[in-house]
């Protein structure tokens, strides 16, 4: 998740930072006592609520790691990266093809403090400090450009930033933008809060939107149109946990069906491939 913040502002602890609060709810310790406020909300008035966070890194990992041993890309640029935790996309790309190059796009202080200092010695990753509401800036970046050969597949990835995004900041012209600037055969993944139209979704979201000013569930199909123009592969925009999941993970039904918490039905996840 990304803070929308930018590059040269101090870190402030005194603010809270929706990387940090998701940082403080996947069990880390790069936040402060103003973002743990904020995750104890969920914590406490929206018991079961971390799940979300939980469904929604777990699809990110299992994606990063299909992308590369069933497509062979091995250059990904994760927008709205967040604080490094287990698992990063790097580390799970690299572990499948060592010479898979990442690109890490936030706006974050924190996240860029954290990030730079993980990656000093890797030289097939950076982190970029762009808003992702300007991709062209991503794109054209220095360091994007040096990473990315942008005349082959690129993996993109919206891990849990597009509902960040507002209506009227135009997220669909964000994926548009880069569907069109990246060549067939690449791939995006999204993950999104996804609408149940239930008290759960209509508490979560206020606490979002007062105190960051965003945070937008959307349903299936408006998740689906965002990704228009792109074929979006089995099976579809479906809840996280769901999404091409590891059958070793519990509980299942003598069906075979995972069984869902009503807060792991609130992150969705789909795959779509660039014709």
């Amino acid at each position: 998740m990304i803070a929308m913040t930018y590059e040269g502002s101090s870190i402030d602890p005194s603010k809270p930072s929706i990387a940090r609060v998701y940082d403080y709810l996947l069990g880390g310790k790069d936040n402060y006592a103003v973002d743990r406020e904020i995750g104890d909300v969920f914590k406490r008035d929206l018991p079961g609520s971390v799940a979300i966070a939980f469904a929604n890194r777990a699809a990110l990992t299992r994606a990063v790691g299909e992308i590369v041993r069933t497509t062979g890309i091995q250059q990904f640029i994760d927008l709205g990266s967040g604080l490094p935790t287990a698992d990063n996309v790097h580390q799970v790309a690299q572990r499948h093809a060592p010479d898979a190059r990442v690109v890490y796009v936030d706006i974050d202080p924190q996240v860029l403090v954290h990030g730079r200092a993980l990656l000093e010695k890797d030289d097939r990753t950076r982190v970029v400090a762009v808003d992702v509401r300007n991709p062209e800036g991503i794109r054209t970046h220095p360091d994007t450009m040096r990473l990315i050969d942008f005349t082959r597949p690129v993996a993109v990835m919206f891990s849990a930033i597009l509902h960040h995004v507002n209506d009227d900041e135009d997220p669909a012209g964000i994926v548009r933008y880069w569907r069109e600037n990246v060549p067939s055969g690449s791939y995006f993944f999204v993950s999104h809060f996804r609408s149940g139209d239930n008290p759960e979704t209509q508490e979560a979201e206020k606490v979002l939107q007062q105190t960051f000013g965003r945070g937008r569930w959307r349903t299936d199909a408006e998740i689906a149109s965002l990704l228009d123009g792109l074929e979006i592969l089995d099976p579809g925009v479906v809840p996280a946990p769901l999404w091409r999941p590891d059958q070793t993970e519990t509980p299942w039904n003598n069906s075979g069906e995972r069984q869902l918490t009503v807060w792991e039905h609130l992150i969705a996840a789909a795959l779509a491939r660039k014709p």
